[in-house]
């Protein structure tokens, strides 16, 4: 923990990019990371011969080599990769801040780019030819019908409802609020596209209690961040974010999207630690988070995270979001570029991307109040984490 707290305010944001967000994108991902990156660099003011290092997910398709030969760069001192699908969004920042405070290297891009509609669909899940070293614990549940991330999550949800006494009221909340910040978004999927809710109550169950606007889309994009040491960054073209705190947990009887071995499903020990950690880091705790950006894969595990962050008890974050918390007038403005469920499914990177502008004041969406620290989430149901990101 002590190494990890050493970290702390040692490496800022300093650039931010994003290709566009569709359902075909018309070209490879290998292209879409390398626009990713050079829009990021752009926004930075840095040059692709500035880089040295990269940081991406073990599921991106794009090798370090070939993005750091597309964009330009010269020599790499520094290369990592972050396993666990979504889970590994904000680790891409821990490895890369870890980097810069030690000084391995100076100037880390964190990207990740996928044809997630019109190449390899997830929401396939683990049937058909995909089978990886996490069959060993899906083939204890697909011959039952437990194939896809809908499922497995639809699973752990039900049981939290009935431990909390959550009902689709507040999903609807989540999943509605955020489309109202997507429909104001023009990078957003959902730009002008509102739902009410009888759309809501309409729409077809891709598994109980889970209704489609209650899951993330299929999207084509990619999206970048640049981090460097907060001295480098005072002196770029944009202001820098500090990483005031990051951290990752994998918890005993951890698996890989269910975690069904657990004495307790309905709960997330992972993303309480890693909160706990990130934190212990900087000194903060929830009151000093301004708004966030939590991992919206599906509507019902914000409420978790808003939880595991300290924002409510446990059994409360019902009460939380449907009191209007993550509205741009509520205590915490939450997905405010649209999340996963109405911008971009870019695996949790985007996120980050939109975490940086509420710090630096330029989200389409940008809540009245000031944001002096905003707060990112990786996905839950497996090993996973949380940012918290700061003015300098």
């Amino acid at each position: 923990m002590n190494m990890v707290a050493n970290i702390a305010n040692k490496a800022a944001i300093a650039g931010i990019g994003s290709t566009e967000f569709s359902k075909n994108s018309g070209r490879s991902e290998l292209s879409l990371a390398a626009e990713a990156v050079k829009a990021a660099l752009n926004d930075a003011g840095l040059k692709a011969s500035d880089v040295d290092g990269m940081v991406t997910f073990t599921m991106d398709q794009n090798e370090e080599v070939d993005v750091a030969r597309a964009v330009g760069c010269n020599d790499l001192n520094f290369f990592a990769r972050v396993p666990y699908g979504g889970g590994a969004a904000t680790g891409t920042l821990l490895q890369a801040a870890m980097a810069v405070a030690t000084g391995m290297a100076e100037v880390v891009v964190c990207y990740r780019a996928l044809n997630g509609r019109s190449g390899h669909r997830y929401s396939a899940g683990v049937s058909g030819s995909l089978i990886t070293g996490s069959a060993i614990h899906y083939g204890w549940y697909m011959p039952y019908g437990l194939l896809t991330p809908t499922s497995w999550v639809a699973m752990y949800t039900q049981r939290y409802m009935h431990l909390t006494g959550c009902t689709e009221d507040a999903l609807f909340e989540i999943a509605h609020t955020t489309r109202e910040y997507a429909v104001k978004n023009p990078a957003a999927f959902f730009y002008n596209q509102p739902f009410t809710r009888a759309d809501y109550d309409n729409a077809r169950r891709i598994c109980d209690p889970l209704r489609l606007f209650d899951c993330c889309q299929e999207s084509d994009g990619g999206s970048a961040v640049i981090v460097t040491t907060p001295e480098r960054a005072r002196d770029l073209k944009q202001p820098g974010v500090l990483i005031n705190g990051v951290a990752q947990c994998s918890p005993r009887d951890q698996e890989e999207m269910t975690s069904f071995y657990r004495a307790e499903i309905g709960r997330i020990p992972e993303m309480d630690i890693a909160a706990r950690h990130a934190y212990a880091q900087c000194g903060l705790s929830a009151k000093d988070i301004d708004a966030a950006v939590i991992y919206d894969a599906f509507s019902s595990i914000v409420l978790m995270q808003l939880e595991s962050w300290g924002f409510c008890e446990f059994g409360e974050a019902a009460k939380f979001v449907l009191d209007g918390n993550l509205r741009p007038d509520g205590r915490l403005p939450t997905n405010t570029h649209g999340g996963q469920l109405s911008e971009a499914y870019i695996h949790g990177v985007n996120g980050i991307v939109e975490a940086v502008r509420l710090v630096r004041g330029t989200s389409v969406n940008q809540p009245k109040k000031n944001v002096n620290h905003a707060l990112v989430t990786s996905g839950v149901g497996v090993p996973t984490g949380g940012a918290i990101l700061g003015r300098m």
